[in-house]
Order: structure tokens, then C-alpha cells, then sequence
């Protein structure tokens, strides 16, 4: 009990780990405009995402534009699309792989190992998967920094972290945390789930 247990903890942390993944993939504060300086206009904050800029009014209203060409976006933020279209994919393909090897299904119930070894997968592939979001989230924020401290940028154009940054990488962190409790549970699975087998010394003395 206390390891499946440990395989549902492992299997909710991933699952919310996901859905980060996918709420900070279509969020558009990705990157937010910066006050830092002495001549920053306060009445607009600009958005940017992976998909669309956004630019905020002070009175509270709110314009959003889709990119309108991928050829004309950069390679850090063409790359980080595909790293997270595919931290989302490989995350949705870890989910369906932990569900049939958990303890709570009834899918290869008659192969115990198996099934350990099946949650072990899903939960490896849920590691990758936060990885992958890791590396896209630290990327894109690796490159704020450098253009932020760059004295060729604008004042009026520097950026700073956005909270889609921020979700990415806790989703980052979920999604790894909750692979490995998926792996180790299958490794105790594995060790303490098999049958002993039956002595049969007790029936001599029958």
C-alpha cells in the first residue's frame, strides 16, 4: 500500500507538472517590458510570448497579435516553441505509459513486474519531458538577461522575466520530481512485490 501510495503521489505531481507545462507554453508573459531607468512610460506594459505580444493600457485594456511569420521570429524563440511542443507531447505520452503501469488500473494485472517496469517508463519519460521544459525555460531566460545587460539595447526595449517563465520552471520541477517518485516506485515494486514461492517441507509431515 505505502508504495502505491508513493506511485499516485509520484503520478499526481507529474500530472500537475504537465498542465504547467501547457499553461506556461500559451501564455503570452513570457517576457514583460522593464521600468528600469529614469524615461519609462508607465501607461503600457508589453507582453511577450512564445506565440503573441500583448501591450496592456493603463486604463485596464488589452491588445494581443499573433506573430504573423515564424520565418521572421529568432532561433532562441523558434527553439524554445519546439522544445516545449515536444516537453507537452512527451509529457502527454508518459501520461497514458504511468496509468497503465499503476497500481490502481487493472491493465497487466497479472504480470506485477511488468507493470512495475511499465510506471518506471512513464515516470522516466516524465522526467525527460520536465527537462525539456527546463532547458527551454532557462534558454529564453538566459537570453532576457544577456539582452537586458547588453548597454547596445535601448533602455525603453530591455525585458525582464515574465510569470510564464516562472511556471515553466516549476513545471519543470514537478514533472521531475514526480518521474522520479514514478521510477523508484518501480524499483521497489519490482524487489518487494514478488511472490515467495511455497515451501513444500510441511507436506512430508502430513
Amino acid at each position: 500500500m505505502a508504495n502505491a501510495g508513493f506511485q499516485m503521489l509520484g503520478f499526481a505531481l507529474a500530472l500537475l507538472g504537465l498542465v504547467a507545462v501547457i499553461t506556461s507554453t500559451a501564455l503570452p508573459q513570457w517576457r514583460t517590458s522593464s521600468y528600469a531607468g529614469d524615461n519609462i512610460v508607465t501607461a503600457q506594459a508589453i507582453y511577450e510570448g512564445l506565440w503573441m505580444s500583448c501591450v496592456a493600457q493603463s486604463t485596464g485594456q488589452v491588445q494581443c497579435k499573433v506573430y504573423d511569420s515564424m520565418l521572421q521570429l529568432g532561433g532562441t524563440l523558434q527553439a524554445t516553441r519546439a522544445l516545449m511542443i515536444i516537453s507537452i507531447l512527451l509529457g502527454a505520452l508518459a501520461l497514458l505509459i504511468a496509468v497503465t503501469g499503476m497500481k490502481c488500473t487493472t491493465c497487466l494485472a497479472d504480470d506485477e513486474v511488468k507493470k512495475a517496469k511499465v510506471a518506471g517508463a512513464g515516470g522516466v519519460c516524465f522526467i525527460i519531458s520536465g527537462l525539456l521544459a527546463l532547458i527551454a525555460t532557462a534558454w529564453f531566460g538566459h537570453n532576457i538577461v544577456r539582452e537586458f545587460y547588453d548597454p547596445f539595447t535601448p533602455v525603453n526595449t530591455r525585458f525582464e522575466f515574465g510569470k510564464a517563465l516562472f511556471i515553466g520552471w516549476a513545471a519543470a520541477a514537478l514533472s521531475m520530481l514526480g518521474g522520479s517518485f514514478l521510477a523508484c516506485s518501480c524499483a521497489k515494486g519490482g524487489s518487494s512485490d514478488r511472490p515467495y514461492p511455497r515451501s513444500t517441507a510441511a507436506k512430508n509431515y502430513v
